[in-house]
């Protein structure tokens, strides 16, 4: 038996940016339904964090949520464990204020919402659901790791060592070691894809900030017998950098280029040599008319040398990295906590950009 596994759709993120809610919709019609119509699949499990606030939710956002995913699934005869992920819970300290409760509970007889840990049975052998772990839920979650007569967990766990966004490692969690008798474990929380053999953290299906940039999202098929993992790619970019160089080059050279793909996204241009502002303002035009959801002229004085954008970001410390060399710095006792909220701060900052 296969059934699908999805985490960290956080709608309304950025806002409520409606190019965000476009760019879901597309996921979901061109690959997500797709493919479970092609694979046979009528069993779905998100891994927590449906929603972005917390605190509240836009009521267009809502109705995108129930016309793009929730309404498509029954419509399709799609059945879906959801758990609680800690955008869901409006407490930090419980999860049994949330927006699964609120927005889907009596509405849709397809869907069970968990947030608390539990075993369910898809084909007679039993996974460990795990919500988000919290003060409340602490004890009874860690009692049902130790306990449990499953060798498969799907949770929304925050554990160190993994990374939190390509390139940035969480120094701050419970300790992956307590999953050790579990043969595989899939996890939501953390938005970029990573693994250390048995514990896979699944990442987010779709690019929500500049952090996910070049860092292919999707989501996964877990074959219940064989427990092999499948990742199915969304390979649509909607963050996107443009290197400018008139340089030793023609007219037709510096302005020709194929801008359709930037269009309803989010756009750098990063200018390494700029010989002449009028090539310059044609090439910003050209982009501009095609109708970006945002535009950022990137000046590159610091990396001229720098060819690749790969360079560029091997030589310039971005922010994670700065805030994390500040408390390093710091005269505080647990600088490992201070990280934690400043990193919890950063990402939220991030989500409503």
């Amino acid at each position: 038996m296969k059934v699908a596994l999805i985490t960290d759709t956080h709608w309304g993120i950025r806002n409520d940016s409606q190019v965000m809610l476009d760019n879901m919709k597309k996921f979901l019609d061109d690959i997500f339904f797709p493919q479970l119509s092609a694979l046979g699949i009528t069993d779905v499990y998100h891994l927590g964090d449906l929603v972005d606030r917390r605190k509240y939710i836009n009521f267009n956002t809502a109705r995108r949520l129930r016309e793009d995913f929730l309404d498509p699934l029954r419509r399709k005869g799609i059945s879906m464990h959801i758990i609680a992920g800690n955008h869901d819970t409006y407490y930090k300290n419980t999860n049994e204020v949330n927006a699964l409760d609120e927005m889907l509970m009596g509405k849709y007889d397809n869907i069970k919402i968990h947030k608390s840990p539990i075993e369910v049975y898809p084909y007679g052998k039993p996974i460990l659901l795990l919500p988000w772990i919290c003060d409340e839920n602490r004890e009874q979650s860690i009692n049902a790791i130790n306990n449990s007569k499953s060798q498969v967990a799907f949770g929304h766990l925050e554990l160190a060592g993994f990374d939190l966004f390509r390139g940035h490692k969480n120094d701050y969690g419970d300790d992956p070691s307590i999953f050790s008798r579990f043969d595989i474990v899939c996890s939501g929380h953390y938005h970029t894809r990573s693994n250390n053999g048995s514990i896979f953290y699944l990442g987010c299906p779709v690019q929500f900030t500049w952090t996910d940039y070049n860092d292919t999202k999707g989501f996964h098929i877990f074959d219940t017998e064989t427990r092999e993992l499948s990742f199915i790619p969304n390979n649509s970019s909607i963050f996107h950098k443009h290197f400018y160089s008139d340089a030793d080059r023609s007219m037709d050279d510096v302005v020709d280029f194929d801008v359709a793909k930037y269009k309803d996204c989010y756009v750098k241009v990063i200018v390494k040599d700029k010989t002449n502002p009028y090539w310059f303002d044609l090439v910003i035009d050209k982009i501009e008319k095609i109708g970006v959801a945002d535009l950022q002229v990137v000046e590159d004085h610091m990396h001229q040398d720098a060819i690749q954008d790969e360079e560029i970001i091997d030589q310039a410390e971005d922010t994670m990295t700065i805030l994390k060399k500040y408390v390093d710095g710091m005269q505080v006792s647990d600088k490992k906590r201070v990280d934690n909220i400043i990193t919890s701060l950063y990402n939220e900052a991030l989500s409503i950009q």
